[in-house]
């Protein structure tokens, strides 16, 4: 390069008298016409290649050419004229003989091309759709930057030496190139056919966090609180869509060999066995993690690289540390060096701090695109599982930060001392590996028992009618309590074991310093421990510090997230129905072709048969159903085959609802087809329904149905299969639920030989079969035996058959479990029908979002659950540990000045032992807030348990009905969780980082007191920016929990109807929906990602510039400085950034996870049923002794703004009596039965049983008087024992005699475990019929002097029926007996029938004088054929 310069004699070596050792440097003139020139032009030439690929992959459509893009074209091409103005005019000096330096015709030439490079990536940036462009930016700036540095030497030489021509081109290139900039600034105008600008609230991509869109969403956020329409759409690469495909497609890559290899065949019974227990076999089990690492790899790549980045320029702070206390130690020294230095300081932080959120950002969006995709995984997994079993968890995989290679820098300082230091973090590496395993067992333990208790939660909720009517509530709050017991154990010993890690992450760094200083000036007298050696190794040290102090949390997530993924690989490892299995061909004949399959008190061999069908295969049947679903004749089975012609439709025995309007409900995802819609509703009786429902069928429905009767649920059903229009039929005994008039019209108008499905291929199971049947099969001891052409039975002949339906169970609008709590009655007279009609009716409550600043209260309450002694005991060992921290850095300080003598300093064993003294004090302080902290957190979660549980139980029965299950299950899964584990950790790093931060702002200003004016200032900017953006942050967290329920919720009612789905083959359908969902979930998780870099950037800025002025004061004031205090101050504030952005960090976690203890107490706010007891007014114990029930003017209503359901109930029930309540659908006849439980308060009048007015006494002293045998027979997980006699109150003996009389006891007896036979969760592995029985035995066990039936037989076969009414007659013989009766039949020989309609009592007498009359009850019993 020389040589290019003046032929090679003025050299282009730097003359350090030149450009250093002087108080006015400047560059010389070789090196500013080639290195400052050349640079920017080979930066742009070296990007070119890789920016034209990606803008040549990355097309965002194009941009119409605007003033801004022409004004930067002239400049560009004004720009190369300029440089080729100088390069003619050399060449123009040569022909005039002149000699010319080959620099002055290379560099313009080099200059001009590059011009000319930039022009047209102005142009093709604008063709591919850039709007603003990040690369032409900084080569702009770096050409301003060097031009300047030119410009400088310029106006200094400006009057020895002028080149008038070339001074000219340069000034006018100098101003262009300014002119370019500031236009690189502007955004131009959006792109034409462009994906994702047209969309108006997309995310594009952030690319350094700060973009106009961020700021626009936080002022909007900080004016207002946000909602869910002000969040951006997710970009396209973000969706499930885009990433669930990718994700399974590689599991299959993956599983599929290791299963050919048989490695996962997973038949673990219980997941913490797999979890804990090293697998014996050596075969290849699928690794979800290499799929995870092939599906989202190169991001992750892409992140390590920022972060290493960013790790190499972290020692850029400490070694100009070193440089700046030999400035301060060097009076020499020109004052312009140590200005540099704190430029320099500032710029290379400022890079970090890109780097790093750049790193952050990445990994954030990463983990966001691994939940979607997990999450859509495992549910697309649910629909073709075989198991009944779901793992819940999703990776916590969250682990960041990483140890940085501090040690490597500091031999330099202090030689081979630092071996000692060394040696204690190496002495720690197999502490912590103890630790990581311990921590690793004590969160598998928690796991496991967190799932049971959230199963067993997920069961209360779900059969919280039953706890009620029963009042079991206390026994089942004290099974949760036991369950809640052994995880509080767990989490204990996991604090504890947190507590002695953050003893030793706290302590390391300290150790570390102190060994090695120790070392080194014991080793040899002639070591002095100086400023420059103590506070250059102290900066490394600190270096090291933040890694080690956020190893724990790293450890616990790396320890959650595998954890997690191997409870994940085994999920997904399950077995999957075959899809082959089931043979679907295209339907030949239209002939019509119908079986019925009667069945003996067993589980319907139809429900098993459409199991099978649907793919529930473990329920395993019949050999070969084949012939059952395609009927033509009767074949020869020669090989277990199931096959179907045309499409299904499946009607199960407990109907299937979903959370949604009724119409929805009924459509089911197909297009609507109003005339054929009307005339299905018509055929399956909904008509009268839609009238009473406030919003006909635009009616919300609750989940799982609970504002509809059991009847309403099966016609619902039934319409959904009849709309499918579907080839072949599947019923599972679905009219067991319908009164006797209306399965009479669904007969007439759907089955039968007139029905909308005469012409289809019919399979009906069940109680109730018509005569309509070409061939029937007979199920007895599981066996299907099938007849084919029977003829027509008539009444007498063949099994109690009639030619209509015989008495199939007749239904209320208001049954007793799935209950009618929030379902209004309004009259079809109603005023304000219409008005109702245009509003769609809202049953179910979403999930509150609250709004504002968490209130201090919430913190005060939290400090209270912890206990108030126990919370100021660790704020005060806080202060302590820090104190003696500040003191043992000030303490070295004061040593590193201590005068040198002879070589050697003195006392040095006084200055390392108060320096080793003030360690310990700062060790046992951070033990002691460790425990406190934890042990406090422990008791808070525990006081916050208790209180939600307590509250949610004590709520009443129409709560459970507005509140969606997956709010609840969110408040004791995911809320509890936060409470558990996250809050005491973030306390911990809150506090830690917050005294951090004032203890170095202390040390700033005792070294540079001037740093007064600045730091109040900026301390008040940062504050002001961080509640700016806390408004936001914490909006956008709740959003983000409460678009969770959702996610959950639906989860959860695709378990429960998996099978329907599946037989209507509308599982793609649901998971488009659960996509959906997720990323809704997903919309409110990015914003908070991009507000957190947002604001981190700014944030580190402000630190930053701590940093500058810490530095800069001490360049100032050097003079009157100690060199031990500029090193400790600037030491200090290097450390400030990390801990100022950890402080904001944790501060908004701290805001956003207390937002958890705010959610848990939300519920002791809502409304509360009665007291459980009132001691004041308790009955006698042996209350009541005859059993008279008095109804005195009894009115009741669902809710206040409703009508009344029943009206002037007049009626008295003498001790002993047996009473049936009959009434169509919708009389109100359970309304009477919630209303004798308290389910529902009395509008007017009273209830009096054995002369007590059952309002004025406690809701379980009348509960436990009186016995109901439920609808819908709910049973929970648990011993059958369990299920009977939750408070064993009652003998073994006892319990054998209910089951003999419930007819139970052949079966029980036959369990291998007898009564500890364990029942699944809703007593899944017991038939409907069998769970009905054990209800029976409740009944018999408890024994009480009033009995109320309510539908109770429904779901038996009609020997059973009549077994269980000949039980009750002699069993319950002299207690009062109230039957809700679907089968009149049964009712016949009663001694008085009630007759309801609307709400009122019509008719009220004996059977035979009520037949005579020849009113209501004569209409219903000729329906049912009686008469």
């Amino acid at each position: 390069l020389a040589s290019l310069c003046d032929g090679g004699q003025a050299g282009l070596k730097l003359d350090w008298n030149v450009t250093w050792h002087t108080s006015n440097p400047d560059f010389p003139k070789c090196f500013q016409n080639t290195v400052l020139l050349w640079l920017p032009c080979f930066y742009l030439w070296a990007s070119f290649p890789v920016y034209a690929l990606y803008l040549s992959r990355h097309d965002r459509g194009y941009i119409q050419m605007t003033h801004l893009n022409k004004a930067k074209t002239a400049l560009g091409f004004l720009l190369w004229t300029v440089c080729w103005a100088d390069l003619f005019y050399s060449f123009w000096e040569r022909s005039q003989g002149v000699f010319v330096a080959p620099v002055l015709l290379v560099s313009p030439t080099l200059l001009g091309v590059t011009m000319l490079l930039a022009t047209f990536l102005i142009q093709l940036e604008r063709r591919k759709g850039v709007q603003s462009s990040g690369i032409l930016l900084v080569f702009w700036l770096m050409a301003l930057l060097c031009a300047l540095t030119i410009f400088r030497s310029k106006i200094m030489a400006a009057l020895k030496e002028v080149d008038r021509f070339r001074d000219t081109t340069f000034y006018v290139y100098l101003v262009l190139v300014l002119a370019q900039l500031v236009l690189s600034c502007v955004l131009d105008r959006a792109p034409l056919f462009s994906e994702t600008i047209n969309d108006p609230v997309s995310a594009t991509r952030t690319r350094v966090p700060g973009s106009s869109r961020q700021l626009t969403l936080m002022i909007r956020g900080y004016r207002q609180p946000l909602e869910a329409g002000d969040l951006w759409s997710l970009n396209k690469e973000d969706t499930s869509a885009q990433v669930v495909p990718v994700l399974v497609k590689n599991w299959r890559k993956e599983f599929d060999p290791a299963k050919a290899q048989g490695g996962s065949k997973v038949d673990v019974n219980e997941e913490a066995e797999a979890l804990i227990v090293k697998s014996p076999q050596k075969e290849r089990a699928p690794s979800l993690f290499k799929v995870l690492y092939k599906t989202f790899g190169p991001y992750f790549l892409m992140s390590f690289l920022f972060k290493a980045i960013h790790d190499l320029m972290m020692f850029a702070g400490p070694e100009i540390l070193k440089l700046l206390i030999n400035f301060v130690n060097d009076t020499k020294a020109p004052d312009w060096q140590g200005y540099w230095y704190t430029v320099l300081l500032l710029v290379s932080a400022c890079l970090q701090t890109l780097v790093l959120h750049q790193y952050f950002h990445v990994c954030f969006v990463s983990g966001m695109r691994i939940k979607t995709a997990v999450i859509g995984a495992v549910y697309r997994k649910v629909g073709p599982s075989r198991t009944p079993g779901i793992c819940g968890s999703a990776p916590g995989a969250g682990g960041r930060g990483g140890l940085n290679p501090g040690l490597s820098l500091s031999p330099q300082n202090l030689g081979p001392s630092v071996l000692a230091g060394v040696a204690v973090m190496i002495l720690m590496v197999p502490f912590n590996a103890v630790m990581a395993m311990k921590t690793k067992t004590y969160q598998v333990a928690h796991m496991k028992s967190k799932d049971n208790r959230i199963k067993l939660m997920n069961e209360i909720l779900n059969g919280i009618k039953v706890l009620k009517l029963y009042a079991w509530e206390l026994a089942f709050k004290d099974k949760v309590m036991a369950i809640r017991q052994e995880e509080l154990k767990v989490l204990k010993k996991s604090a504890y074991l947190a507590a002695v890690g953050t003893f030793t992450w706290v302590c390391t760094p300290f150790l570390v310093a102190l060994s090695t200083f120790a070392v080194y000036v014991t080793v040899d007298k002639n070591n002095v421990l100086d400023a420059q050696k103590a506070f250059v190794s102290l900066a490394l040290f600190n270096i090291l510090r933040f890694p080690l102090n956020i190893l724990p949390m790293v450890i616990s997530s790396i320890v959650q997230a595998s954890v997690s993924l191997k409870r994940l690989r085994i999920f997904l490892s399950h077995e999957e129905l075959e899809p082959g299995s089931i043979e679907r061909r295209p339907l030949k004949d239209g002939g019509c072709h119908r079986c019925w399959v009667v069945h003996r008190g067993l589980p319907s061999p139809v429900s098993l048969l459409v199991k099978r069908l649907v793919g529930v295969s473990w329920r395993t049947l019949l050999a070969g159903a084949g012939p059952a679903l395609s009927c033509p004749s009767p074949p020869s089975l020669s090989r277990p085959s199931l096959a179907t012609q045309g499409s299904v439709a499946y009607v199960p025995q407990q109907a299937w609802i979903q959370n949604n309007s009724l119409r929805e409900n009924i459509l089911f995802g197909r297009p609507l087809r109003e005339r054929y819609y009307n005339a299905v509703v018509e055929a399956c009786a909904l008509l009268p329904d839609l009238e009473i429902l406030p919003s006909g069928d635009r009616t919300e429905i609750g989940e799982k149905g609970v504002n509809l009767s059991g009847g309403q649920k099966q016609r619902v059903s039934l319409a959904r299969a009849v709309y499918g229009d579907s080839d072949v039929y599947l019923f599972d005994d679905p009219l067991s639920a319908v009164d006797a008039h209306v399965g009479k019209h669904i007969f007439d108008n759907v089955v039968g030989p007139k029905g909308m499905l005469r012409s289809k291929v019919l399979l009906q199971g069940g109680t109730t079969a018509w005569a309509v049947a070409r061939g029937a099969c007979t199920c007895t001891g599981g066996h299907l035996h099938i007849c084919w052409n029977v003829p027509a039975w008539g009444p007498g002949a063949g099994p109690r058959w009639t030619p209509v339906p015989c008495f199939p169970r007749q239904l209320s609008s208001s049954s007793s479990y799935s209950g009618d709590g929030g379902r209004p009655q309004a009259s079809a007279a109603d005023p304000q029908k219409a008005g109702a009609k245009e509003e769609a009716w809202k049953l179910v409550e979403a999930d509150k979002v609250q709004t504002g600043q968490v209130k201090l209260s919430v913190y005060w309450d939290y400090m209270k659950a912890i206990g108030l002694c126990l919370s100021f005991v660790s704020i005060f060992l806080f202060l302590c540990n820090h104190v003696s921290a500040l003191a043992s850095n000030y303490w070295l300080s004061l040593w590193t000045d201590d005068p040198v003598v002879n070589g050697t300093q003195e006392h040095t064993d006084f200055w390392l032992g108060v320096y080793g003294g003030l360690g310990i004090v700062q060790g046992i302080a951070v033990l002691g807030y460790s425990m406190t902290v934890s042990i406090g957190g422990i008791f808070a979660s525990r006081r916050l348990h208790l209180d939600l549980l307590h509250q949610v139980l004590r709520s009443p029965m129409s709560f459970f009905e507005r509140t969606p299950s997956g709010n609840l299950v969110n408040r004791f899964s995911k809320e509890l969780d936060t409470v558990d584990s996250m809050i005491p950790q973030v306390i911990k790093m809150f506090m830690g980082s917050l005294f951090n931060v004032l203890g170095a702002c202390v040390i700033i200003l005792l070294a540079t007191p001037i740093a007064a004016v600045i730091i109040p200032p900026l301390g008040l900017l940062y504050f002001l920016v961080q509640r700016f953006y806390v408004a936001s942050s914490r909006q956008l967290k709740r959003l983000e929990s409460v678009s969770r329920s959702p996610v959950y919720s639906h989860f959860n009612e695709t378990l429960l109807g998996v099978s329907v789905i599946r037989a209507f083959e509308e599982q793609e359908r649901f998971i488009r929906q659960s996509d959906l969902k997720v990323d809704e979930n997903q919309k409110a998780y990015y914003p908070s990602i991009v507000a957190n870099r947002w604001l981190a950037v700014r944030l580190e800025c402000v630190g930053n510039f701590i940093v500058f002025f810490a530095s800069l004061f001490a360049v100032i004031s050097r003079h009157s400085l100690r060199a031990g205090l500029v090193g400790l101050s600037v030491s200090y504030s290097l450390q400030i950034t990390a801990y100022l952005n950890w402080l904001v960090r944790m501060s908004s976690e701290m805001e956003t996870n207390i937002v958890a203890v705010e959610r848990l107490q939300e519920y002791s706010e809502t409304e509360k049923e009665a007291p459980w007891q009132v001691p004041e007014t308790a009955p006698p114990s042996n209350w009541p002794q005859v059993g008279r029930v008095e109804f005195r003017d009894y009115g009741l209503r669902y809710r206040e703004d409703l009508d009344l359901v029943l009206k002037h109930i007049n009626v008295t029930i003498e001790g002993g009596e047996k009473v049936g309540i009959v009434g169509r659908t919708g009389a109100g006849k359970s309304s009477l039965t919630l209303g004798l439980f308290r389910i529902n308060e009395s509008a007017e009048g009273e209830i009096i049983i054995d002369g007590v007015n059952i309002a004025k006494i406690g809701l379980h002293n009348l509960r436990f008087k009186i016995t109901i045998i439920p609808q819908d027979p709910v049973l929970f997980s648990g011993s059958l024992r369990m299920n009977l006699d939750p408070f064993s109150q009652y003998s073994d003996e006892e319990v054998w005699t209910a089951l003999e009389l419930a007819h139970l006891k052949s079966f029980v007896s036959g369990l291998p475990d007898k009564l500890d036979h364990e029942c699944s969760e809703g007593g899944e592995n017991l038939s409907v019929g069998q769970r009905q029985l054990v209800c029976l035995a409740r009944a018999l066990l408890r024994k009480t002097k009033i009995l109320v039936l309510d539908e109770a037989t429904a779901a038996v076969d009609l020997e059973t029926d009549d077994l269980i009414q000949s039980t009750i007659r002699t069993q319950f013989d002299n207690c009062t007996v109230l039957t809700i009766a679907h089968r009149l039949n049964t009712i016949m020989d009663y001694t008085r029938v009630i007759v309801l309609d609307r709400g009122e009592v019509r008719e009220c007498g004996t059977p035979s004088d009520l037949l005579q009359q020849r009113g209501l009850f004569y209409s219903m019993a000729r329906d049912a054929g009686l008469v």
